[in-house]
């Protein structure tokens, strides 16, 4: 089986909607898995509610009910940052060798078309860059970890 052969496999795979495929020979063996059976992967973001206010008769709201209204403070927060994802699949590094240094860290600036990171897929290293300008205010993967396609990478505060 021959290269084509394999990307030709693994087009028809992901079009079947299959979660798992195997396919061997006396001299060969190929497993192929994708996620979810081939649906698209989606990540749920944080519902923000917003209540209207109480009138003023109403009775003063315990302490239990502070912590969540501090936890939707900090999601409403997150809603003004702007999203760098993954535009792959593959395994996400910081630096573009072991022996140099990072691309980027927390509160530097960063400019539409600077390469943030590196995404290797299959031995090959891409270079993924900034779609925003703004200030890198989290990093939200490890270095050296996998991450899906369209998975969160960066958050950007562009102003």
């Amino acid at each position: 089986m021959d290269i084509k052969d394999i990307q030709n496999l693994i087009k028809f795979v992901s079009k079947a909607e299959v979660s798992e495929v195997k396919y061997k020979t006396k001299d060969f063996e190929i497993t192929i898995k994708t996620p979810l059976a081939g649906s698209e992967v989606s990540y749920a973001q944080p519902a923000v509610y917003h209540t209207a206010p109480q009138p003023a008769a109403a009775p003063a709201p315990s302490q239990a009910a502070a912590p969540a209204a501090e936890k939707q403070e900090a999601a409403s927060d997150d809603s003004k940052y702007v999203t760098i994802k993954s535009p792959m699949i593959g395994t996400f590094y910081r630096k573009p060798s072991p022996d140099k240094d990072v691309f980027i860290n927390v509160g530097d600036e960063v400019s539409n078309g600077k390469v943030v990171c590196v995404i290797e897929a299959m031995k090959l290293f891409n270079q993924i860059e900034s779609e925003v300008s703004g200030k890198i205010v989290k990093i939200l993967v490890d270095d050296a970890t996998p991450v899906e396609y369209d998975q969160p990478l960066f958050l950007v505060d562009p102003s």
